[in-house]
C-alpha cells in the first residue's frame, strides 16, 4: 500500500468520525432538556449558555449539522469508492465501495452515535456546541438560503406556526415527572390543582344555600353568639327577610369588639358582600377577593336569589387540597372499597370521580352525585332506595335534609373497553 492510499484511508476514517459528530450532535440538540440547560445557563455555565442560545435557533442549527453531515458523507463515499476500484477494479470496486460504506456509515455514523448522544443530551449538546457554533458562521450564505426556502414552503403550505403546550400536554408532563421520580405524588397532585385551576368555576365549590349559616339582620346578639360558637366560623352572611336578601357579612371578630356587651347594633358592623355569579372561574374570584379585601362572596342565581357560598378558604384549597381546623367536622369524600365489587360512596365527593371510577358514561344536567341519584329514583332519596344502573346496585345508605349522604354500589366494574364498546 502506498503513502497516497493510506493518506485516503486516514481522510475516510477521519470523515466517517466527523458524521458521528454531526449525528450525534443533531440527537443531542433535538433530545435535550432545555429547562435543565437553561438552569445551567443560569447558574454560570458558559458551554450551557452558548447550547441553549443555539437551541433557540433551531432551524439554523439544524440546517448547518445536516448540510455538514450530507458534506462528509459524500466525500467519505467518494473517496471510498476511489480506494476500492484502485484495489478491486472498475467492476466490483464501486459494489463492494457501496456495500462496505453503507454498513459502515449506519453502524459507526448513524446507529451508535445517535444512541449515546440520546442518553446523553446535555452533556453532549455543551461538548459539541463551540465547533457547531463556528461551523455556523462558516455556512451563513447557505442556511441563509435555506431560511428563505422554508419561508417559501411555509406560505405555500400555509403550515402553522402555533406550538403553545395545552394544559393536556402539562398534565402529561408532571405525571411522566411523577412516573420517573422527578417529583413526589403530593407535589404532582399540587401542580395538577394548579394547571386545572382555570377551570373551575364558583359553582363547583360554593356551600350550598341549604348549608349556609346565616343571620337575620333583626337577630339577637345572643343568637348570633351561640351561632358563632356552635359554627365556629369567623364570619357570618347577614340577611333581611330571608336569605335571598344577603345584605353583607358580620366578622366574629367586629361582633365581640364592636357590638357585645354594647349598645351598638349588628347593623353597625355589616360589611359589604361580594356577589358573583355560578360561572365565575375560580382564577378570577381570588383576584376579586384580594382586591376587595374580602374572604367571602355570594353565589348569585339566574332569578337573584341566593344559590350558595364561597369562601377564600374554598378556593385555596382547590390548590392544596382539604384545610381542616380544630373547628372543622371532618366530611368523609370519595369512594371507599368495603369488600369485593362492593363501595362505599360518599355524596360530598365529585359526580366525575364517581363516573370515571365506575366507568360510567351518562349524559345527565346534575352537577352532584345526590342530584344525579334523584334523577335516577326520580323523587327526594330516603334510606333504603335503591336503583341500578350499568348492571351497578346503588343502595342509598345514608340520607338527611333531603339528601342522600351516603350510597353503597355493588357490582362488578366494567372495563373500559368493554364500556366504550357497549
Amino acid at each position: 500500500m502506498d503513502s497516497h492510499s493510506t493518506t485516503m484511508i486516514l481522510i475516510l476514517i477521519g470523515l466517517v468520525i466527523l458524521s458521528a459528530f454531526f449525528s450525534a450532535t443533531e440527537t443531542a440538540f433535538s433530545s435535550l432538556n432545555r429547562i435543565r440547560m437553561k438552569n445551567l445557563a443560569g447558574a454560570g455555565n458558559k458551554r450551557a449558555k452558548l447550547a441553549y442560545a443555539l437551541s433557540e435557533n433551531y432551524d439554523e442549527l439544524l440546517s448547518t449539522i445536516l448540510v455538514g453531515n450530507n458534506i462528509v458523507n459524500i466525500a467519505s463515499t467518494s473517496i471510498a469508492t476511489v480506494l476500492f476500484v484502485k484495489a478491486l477494479g472498475e467492476n466490483a470496486g464501486p459494489t463492494v465501495s457501496t456495500v462496505v460504506m453503507t454498513v459502515v456509515v449506519l453502524i459507526f455514523g448513524e446507529v451508535s452515535p445517535k444512541s449515546l448522544a440520546k442518553e446523553n443530551a446535555e452533556s453532549f449538546a455543551m461538548f459539541s456546541a463551540p465547533a457547531i457554533r463556528a461551523l455556523i458562521v462558516v455556512l451563513k450564505p447557505i442556511n441563509f438560503l435555506f431560511s428563505q426556502l422554508k419561508k417559501l414552503l411555509h406560505k405555500l403550505f400555509r403550515v402553522s406556526n402555533s406550538h403553545s403546550m395545552t394544559d393536556s400536554e402539562l398534565l402529561t408532563i408532571v405525571e411522566e415527572a411523577e412516573q420517573e421520580g422527578g417529583i413526589n405524588q403530593d407535589e404532582g397532585a399540587m401542580l395538577r390543582n394548579v394547571i386545572e385551576f382555570d377551570d373551575i368555576e364558583a359553582i363547583d365549590i360554593m356551600t350550598p344555600r341549604v348549608d349556609v349559616e346565616a343571620v337575620a339582620q333583626d337577630t339577637k346578639k345572643a343568637e348570633v353568639a351561640a351561632l358563632f360558637r356552635e359554627t365556629g366560623f369567623s364570619r357570618l352572611p347577614v340577611y333581611e327577610d330571608t336569605i335571598d336578601s344577603v345584605v353583607g357579612i358580620i366578622h366574629e371578630k367586629d361582633f365581640y369588639s364592636f357590638v357585645w356587651d354594647t349598645q351598638q347594633e349588628i347593623g353597625s358592623i355589616i360589611k359589604p358582600a361580594e356577589f358573583i355569579p355560578p360561572s365565575m372561574k375560580i382564577s378570577a374570584l381570588l383576584k376579586q377577593l384580594q382586591q376587595s379585601k374580602s374572604h367571602m362572596a355570594v353565589i348569585v342565581d339566574e332569578f337573584g336569589g341566593t344559590e350558595g357560598i364561597v369562601t377564600l378558604e374554598d378556593v385555596i384549597e382547590e390548590l392544596v387540597g382539604e384545610i381542616w381546623d380544630e373547628h372543622d367536622q371532618v366530611v368523609q369524600q370519595g369512594i371507599q372499597k368495603l369488600e369485593e365489587d362492593a363501595y362505599r360512596v360518599f355524596c360530598s365527593g365529585d359526580l366525575d370521580d364517581l363516573f370515571e371510577f365506575f366507568h360510567i358514561t351518562c349524559e345527565t344536567e346534575a352537577s352532584t352525585i345526590n342530584g344525579w341519584i334523584v334523577e335516577n329514583l326520580d323523587r327526594i332519596p330516603v334510606e333504603g332506595d335503591t336503583f341500578e344502573y350499568r348492571g351497578l346496585a346503588f343502595t342509598v345508605a345514608r340520607a338527611d335534609n333531603n339528601r342522600a349522604e351516603e350510597v353503597l354500589v355493588k357490582g362488578k366494574l366494567i372495563p373500559l373497553d368493554e364500556d366504550s364498546e357497549t
